[in-house]
């Protein structure tokens, strides 16, 4: 199976192809950004599947994070996995960014629980946690910090994400403390691809996790009277 990775959730614009017949992400590229994906994405994926030696048509599926996030990354990547996906006539699969912070620890040990938190500002992280085995104990919210520490501090756990270090500084003394507290600012490009092979058909076409409303919103009062 071959799949093409995209990533544009957070702070990087990431693709990558895995071969499983090679056992291996056979090309990737990630580039740390906070916006300008749109104008990044398309000739990034575009030499990612240079270096890959294959052509779009040669795809079996298109895997791209789905949220939560950027608004406006998500967007993006989300609409170059389904352009992809038409053009072809191969699948498309959304993937939570969460789950693709939690997947290298989950594969490394999955009897210890993983916490994936991102930053979604004003004191409040986007929270899932996984148990054993990888399943979720937690389902993706947005929360407090003070109410992810609370999902979050039932037993040791290991945290990562972008806001790692923010949960843990909040972490209760009371509480054991976490087994491991590892951040970062986007997932790793090639665990999307790894989860892109496991996903389950039937989803339909990939839709945005956003969690919550814009922070922009439409001013009323300043709408023009139609006539």
């Amino acid at each position: 199976m071959r799949v093409l990775a995209i990533d544009t959730a957070l702070a990087a614009c990431s693709a990558a192809v895995l071969d499983t017949e090679k056992d291996d992400v056979v090309a990737g590229e990630s580039q740390a950004m906070v916006r300008g994906h749109a104008e990044v994405l398309l000739p990034l994926v575009a030499r990612v599947m240079e270096q890959a030696k294959l052509e779009f048509a040669n795809l079996d599926r298109i895997a791209v994070t789905v949220g939560p996030g950027s608004f406006t990354g998500l967007r993006v990547g989300i609409s170059a996995a389904r352009g992809i996906s038409l053009a072809t006539g191969k699948p498309a699969f959304g993937l939570t960014t969460l789950s693709a912070f939690a997947a290298p620890y989950i594969a490394q040990d999955d009897s210890v629980p993983v916490t994936a938190v991102i930053d979604a500002r004003h004191e409040q992280v986007y929270i899932q946690v996984f148990g054993r085995g990888g399943r979720t104990l937690v389902a993706p919210r947005i929360a407090s910090i003070s109410d992810a520490v609370r999902a979050a501090a039932t037993s040791q756990t290991r945290i990562v994400g972008s806001a790692a270090k923010m949960l843990a500084a909040a972490w209760p003394a009371s509480e054991p403390a976490p087994k491991l507290v590892e951040e970062s600012a986007a997932p790793d490009i090639n665990w999307v691809a790894h989860l892109g092979v496991t996903a389950i058909e039937g989803q339909g076409s990939p839709k945005p996790l956003y969690l919550r409303t814009p922070d922009a919103q439409p001013q009323d009062a300043a709408r023009l009277a139609r006539r």
